[in-house]
């Protein structure tokens, strides 16, 4: 049973693999030369490595969303994009329970969640809102 207060499992990447961000830049059709090249990066005086895409960090919080909640459903992710995360960052995603509503149709938990980067703070914040139960 969850708890307002409760600790999310979190979800570890050990490496920011710069590979998939250049299979993701393929995939989302993104030419932008920060997640592809670091003298891109380098010129734009962000760093000397490449940067993940913004939609991969918040797909970790929302796989560990997935993993805590397995059969629930996403409604809603208010996301805030705090920081950069390169390549061969550490990344953690974790979040804690907020709110716990009994509904008809299941119950609605909310969360507060995160991205925290090497020991660098957050990334990402977001605010998250679940059912689990039946499908709205």
């Amino acid at each position: 049973m969850i708890a307002v207060g409760d600790s999310l499992p979190s979800l570890r990447i050990e490496s920011v693999s710069a590979e998939k961000m250049r299979q993701l830049a393929a995939v989302l059709r993104d030419p932008n030369p920060i997640h592809l090249d670091p003298a891109a990066v380098a010129r734009l005086g962000l760093g000397d490595r490449v940067i993940n895409q913004g939609p991969a960090n918040l797909a970790y919080i929302i796989n560990m969303l997935r993993a805590a909640f397995p059969r629930s459903t996403l409604l809603q992710l208010d996301a805030r994009f705090l920081a950069n995360v390169f390549g061969g960052d550490a990344a953690e995603a974790g979040g804690r329970v907020t709110s716990i509503t009994s509904e008809t149709k299941g119950t609605r938990v909310s969360c507060e969640t995160w991205l925290n980067v090497d020991g660098r703070g957050p990334a990402v914040t977001a605010n998250a809102e679940l059912l689990i139960g039946e499908c709205p």
